[in-house]
């Protein structure tokens, strides 16, 4: 998986690059399939001081693409947040089509039995 951080307003060290790589790569449980992600850190200087770090990330996957979005006091937290977000959509994604693939074999089991087909 491709993944490009964009910083705005904070440098990008290496430990956080390494942190948001380590953390999206988890994601690869879920969904094997995930093209690339874009992650924009930026820390607003206006926002409450509880909102100042945020994280937004763009995950690119075939079919439609999942975004999340959050923000927390410490940018570290922002990620994680950001992580547990996308770790449900991902989660709820994959429950959607598997159970989408057991109704259709259920209906076709039913439709052999009925009619012999």
């Amino acid at each position: 998986m491709h993944v490009h951080i964009t910083p705005r307003h904070l440098p990008l060290t290496d430990g956080i690059d390494t942190y948001v790589k380590n953390k999206l790569s988890h994601l690869d449980h879920f969904e094997g399939r995930i093209l690339g992600a874009h992650v924009v850190l930026w820390h607003d200087h206006s926002a409450p001081p509880k909102k100042q770090f945020r994280v937004k990330v763009h995950l690119a996957l075939p079919g439609p693409d999942l975004f999340a979005e959050a923000g927390e006091d410490d940018l570290y937290a922002a990620i994680d947040k950001v992580e547990e977000k996308l770790n449900g959509e991902l989660r709820k994604r994959k429950t959607k089509m598997v159970d989408r693939r057991r109704h259709m074999e259920a209906r076709r089991k039913e439709r052999v039995r009925r009619f012999g087909r």
